[in-house]
C-alpha cells in the first residue's frame, strides 16, 4: 500500500483527540440557556464534523434564532476551559504518527485557535502545527472536498494517493468527494458503544476502532526499524 499512498490526512476532533463528546455536551448546555433544547443525538446528526457557521445556519433554520457573536465567543471560551480539564489524546495516535513512513498532516473544521489549543494540550502541536489546515482556509467546509483538495495541493500529493482518517459522516463524504481513500475511525467516546452503519453515500474504504489496527490494515506504511 505504501507505493499507492503519499500522504495521510488526519482529522482532529474525534480522531487525534477525544473531544467530540465534550464539545457536544457543552453546546447542549450553552444553547439551553437561550431556550434552544437539543440533545446529543441532534448534535451528532447535524453538527459532527461541521464548522461553526454551519451550526449557526442550522440553529437559524430549525429554531428561528440568530446566534450572536457573543454566543460564539462564550461557547468557545467555556469549551476550552472544559478541554483544559478533560481533553485527552486518542490512544495510539502518538505511536501512529511516529511510525508512519509517509508524511501526515491535519485537516479540521475547528477554528485555528481551538485546534492549536487542543494540539498543544495533548502535546502534538510541535509535531503537527506546521502542517495543520483549517476550514477557514477554503470557501466551503466539509462535506465539500475543498479542504482536502487544498491540503493535497499544499502537501504536493495527488488526491488519489492520499488516505483520509475521519470520524464524521461529513468528513467521510468530503474525502470521497476529493477522490481520496477514506478510513473511518469509530473509536472515540462519542461513537460508543455501537457506532451506526454509514449510509450508502458515506461508505468508507476501511472502518476501524483502534489505532492499533492501522498497521494491520496497511503494514507497508509502517516505518522499518
Amino acid at each position: 500500500m505504501s507505493a499507492e499512498t503519499d500522504l495521510v490526512i488526519l482529522d482532529c476532533d474525534g480522531v487525534l483527540i477525544d473531544s467530540e463528546l465534550i464539545s457536544a455536551e457543552m453546546l447542549v448546555v450553552e444553547l439551553a440557556k437561550l431556550g434552544v433544547n437539543i440533545d446529543l443525538k441532534y448534535v451528532a446528526r447535524h453538527f459532527l464534523g461541521r464548522s461553526y457557521p454551519t451550526v449557526m445556519q442550522t440553529i437559524r433554520r430549525d429554531f428561528g434564532l440568530d446566534l450572536s457573536p457573543d454566543f460564539e465567543a462564550q461557547y468557545r471560551n467555556r469549551l476550552l476551559e472544559e478541554f483544559e480539564k478533560r481533553l485527552e489524546i486518542m490512544p495510539g495516535v502518538r505511536e501512529l504518527i511516529a511510525e508512519l513512513n509517509v508524511p501526515c498532516c491535519v485537516a479540521t473544521s475547528s477554528s485555528p485557535r481551538r485546534v492549536e489549543f487542543s494540539l498543544r494540550h495533548v502535546g502534538l502541536w510541535d509535531r503537527l502545527g506546521s502542517v495543520t489546515y483549517t476550514a477557514s482556509l477554503v470557501e466551503r467546509g466539509k462535506p465539500a472536498p475543498d479542504l482536502f483538495l487544498y491540503v493535497a495541493e499544499k502537501m504536493k500529493a495527488e488526491p488519489s494517493r492520499c488516505i483520509v482518517i475521519e470520524d464524521s459522516l461529513s468528513g467521510v463524504r468530503a474525502g470521497l468527494a476529493a477522490g481520496m481513500q477514506v478510513w473511518r475511525f469509530v473509536g472515540g467516546s462519542h461513537m460508543r458503544p455501537d457506532p451506526p452503519e454509514e449510509p450508502e453515500d458515506a461508505r468508507p474504504h476501511h472502518r476501524f476502532a483502534s489505532f492499533d489496527e492501522f498497521f494491520q490494515i496497511a503494514p507497508d506504511l509502517r516505518r522499518r526499524t
